[in-house]
Parts: structure tokens; sequence; C-alpha cells
């Protein structure tokens, strides 16, 4: 990069014009006032510019896409100068960009953007992405930093040694960036719509929203329209809009639940859906119980496929059927489920455990179950009963917690539904039994 034709003026104003996008007006100004780029003169007088003066206008650009006024990009560019650091990236195509670098440099800088999140210092936070964008590109920036980052806190928050408000302040400011990305994507070049959402009462759309910017990066038309989104205003969009794909994200089982109700009514409509999230990694099996395409592990795998699911080469897998007891067993726990928490609730306070930390589990396992029996299989569960597991702690009165809300549900669904909650009351007896016995078959 740093031969003599790279630096060599060859280039006249109106050719920088033309291979950078910004005026004539624009590039003198910047010259005027900041100093870059720093073309040459001829012998007339005429500014002439080398292929790095050029690139340096296109990086100033592409800060300016990610938000920084024009004269805080160009004290960007000198601090880097000064720290010894050429700030000058290739700038690749989106295949190019998912194939993400690694080195100390890219983990510090993920590093201490968390640190700035968990501290709620939105000024560390800030000065930490602005550095890595100048150095990365953005699909490097969102994937490697914000997505490992927020992945992070989440893990934190699982052992307790984070807040959901961590997690809330990280995704605002990683969300306001992305916003400022996806704003500054040029016209769709490719053919076909895409519309991207999360299902009712999914909350999780940093996966979703990166995404939806890596698209419109690789030139799709992209419709976002975000977290926690009714089925009814889906469908009402998609009848306005008519895209050829519908791209729905989960991360719990209750919201898996809400993503197949809304893939099955879609497909009544006969539009193509691609899923993912992090509840189809955790459960494999879950795969194969939604009407649509599972479109990989990971965001980077979701881009490639979307090509060949916009133009037929359709890879769904048979959907395995959900058995007719589930069925009826998923409406009566509906018609019921008041009844039944307040029913479990009345049981679990008789265990002498710590009441108030109990209160929201018992809640959440009332939603988790009614969401295995929509989706047609009991043992979806069996994650959430690992995790209650691992919930020995003086909140919960250092004691087990798993027997005491997997009996007050078969207790209640016993008293409540009588035989026709039968399915739910073995599969509970048989978790009683297998955790009695040390957790075998938990897994």
């Amino acid at each position: 990069m740093a031969t003599d034709l790279y630096r060599d003026p060859i280039f006249n104003l109106k050719a920088v014009v033309e291979a950078t996008g910004v005026s004539d007006d624009a590039l003198r100004a910047w010259e005027r006032r900041y100093g870059l780029p720093e073309p040459d003169r001829t012998e007339a007088g005429h500014r002439i510019y080398s292929q790095r003066d050029i690139d340096i206008v296109r990086w100033l650009v592409a800060r300016q896409q990610e938000g920084l006024r024009i004269g805080r990009a160009v004290e960007l560019y000198r601090s880097l100068e000064e720290s010894g650091q050429d700030p000058l990236r290739a700038m690749p195509s989106p295949a190019d960009a998912l194939r993400l670098p690694t080195g100390d440099q890219l983990s510090d800088l993920r590093e201490e953007w968390l640190r700035g999140c968990l501290a709620f210092d939105e000024q560390r936070a800030e000065d930490a992405l602005t550095h890595a964008f100048a150095l990365y590109p953005p699909e490097v920036v969102c994937l490697e930093i914000i997505r490992e980052a927020i992945a992070e806190i989440g893990r934190r928050w699982y052992r307790g040694e984070a807040t959901v408000h961590q997690e809330h302040f990280a995704a605002q400011l990683a969300m306001r960036r992305i916003r400022t990305l996806m704003s500054s994507t040029p016209p769709p070049s490719r053919r076909g719509r895409i519309m991207v959402a999360c299902p009712p009462n999914e909350q999780h759309a940093i996966g979703p929203f990166i995404l939806s910017l890596l698209l419109r990066r690789a030139g799709w038309d992209v419709i976002y329209l975000g977290p926690n989104v009714p089925v009814r205003h889906m469908e009402e969009t998609v009848d306005e809009t008519g895209p050829d794909l519908v791209i729905l994200g989960a991360q719990q089982l209750k919201t898996a639940a809400s993503l197949h109700e809304v893939a099955r009514r879609l497909g009544q409509k006969d539009v193509p859906v691609g899923f993912g999230g992090g509840i189809f990694n955790r459960l494999p099996q879950l795969q194969e119980r939604v009407p649509g395409q599972f479109m990989g592990a990971t965001i980077e795998q979701a881009v490639e496929v979307v090509e060949p699911m916009l133009f037929g080469r359709d890879q769904r897998p048979r959907l395995r059927a959900r058995p007719d007891v589930y069925t009826a067993a998923a409406s009566h726990f509906r018609d019921h489920q008041l009844a039944l928490l307040a029913c479990a609730w009345e049981h679990v306070r008789d265990t002498g455990l710590v009441l108030e930390p109990l209160r929201e589990i018992t809640r959440s396992f009332s939603d988790a179950l009614l969401a295995a029996l929509r989706l047609g299989d009991l043992d979806l569960l069996t994650e959430y009963v690992e995790w209650l597991g691992e919930l020995r702690s003086e909140a919960y009165g250092s004691a087990d917690i798993v027997p005491a809300v997997l009996s007050a549900y078969r207790d209640a669904t016993k008293a409540q539904l009588n035989e026709r909650g039968e399915p739910i009351v073995q599969w509970l007896d048989e978790q009683l039994a297998q955790h009695a016995r040390g957790g075998a078959g938990l897994g």
C-alpha cells in the first residue's frame, strides 16, 4: 500500500469527485479547514491527488456514515496517526467483511466497550466503538464487538454477575449505532424484498437488527420491524409490502412458540419464512417444529442462505407433527393458566423457600410449559429445568428449587385440569423421579 505509485499525485479533482461521491466544494472546504486531504498542485495551480488521498476521503466518508461529524473524523484520523497506526484499511465487499479478523486489538476494543457498558459509562463505550469503526468494517464491529459483548453480558446475567439494566444499557447504545449505519446504506441493488422481525413478546432484537444491516449492506431491500411485533400487525405489513421472504428471530422457548404461530400464519399466505436465534441453537430439535427454514446458528450463515431461499432452492425439513394429546393439553392449559399459576404459587408458598425471587420463576415456568405444549414436545423444557437446578444460592434459601417448582405445577395441574392434564402430570412426575436419582436423564 505504501508504494510510490500509491502516493504519486496523478488524479485531478473531477476524478476524485467521481471516485468518492464528495463534491468539489466539500473537498476544498475539508482541505482548507482540516488539512485533509493534502493534494499537490500542478504548475498551473490545479489540485492533483494520489490514490492515498482518495482512500483518505473514502475513510472520512465512512466515519460520517457511522455518525461522526467531519471535524471529529479528522481528529480521529490524526490521533491514530500520532499513535503510530495507519488509519486506512481496505474497503472489503460485504462477503469479505464477514471473514472476521482476529487479534488482540479487536479483543481489547470489545473488552473496553463491555467495561463501559457495565459501568454505565456512555462516553467510554462510545469512544471504544468509534475507535473500532475507524479500524474495521461495520460488519466486523457489529459481529465481533457488539454481538459478542452483549452475548457476554447475557452469560453474566445467567450466572448472576450482571443485571438486566446493564444489558438494556448496552443494547440501547448498540441499537443507536446500528440505526445510524442503517440510515446510510445505499439503495438496494439486488432483486427481492426481505422483512425481518421479532415475534410477539420477543424483546431481544440486536441479532435481527445486525442481520438487517448486513443484508442491506449486501444490497438487499430490507424492511426491519423490530421487537415484539403482534401477529396481526405482522400479517398486515406482509399484505401491504409484499416481501419475498420473512425472517424471524427468537431467543426463548415462549417466543419460539410465538414464532411458530407467526410462521404458520404466513405459510397460509404462501410467504417463505426463515428463522433463527439462540433458542434454536440450544435446542436443535426445535428446528423441526417450525414451518419454515432454519437459517443457521450464526448471523453470517443467515446472510449466506438468503439468496438460495429467495430463488427457489428450498431446504425446509419435514416438520414433526404435534401429537393430538398435546394440542388438547395446550388448549386446556391456556384456558386455565391464571388459575394454574395461582394454585402453583400456593404450593410454592408452603415450601419454606425465600418467596420473592420464586414469584417470577413460577410465572416464567408457566409460560415455558405452555410454549412446550404448543410446540408439541415437553422435553423442550429440559433446558429450563437444568437452569432451575443451578439456582442454589442464598436468594433461594440455599435450597434446590427444582422439586418445589415441578411439584407445585404437577399438583396444580391435577387440581385444575384433571385427566385433561395427564401428559403434563406424567412428564413432571418423570422429571421429579429423574431429579431424585441425581439428575439422570435431565440432559
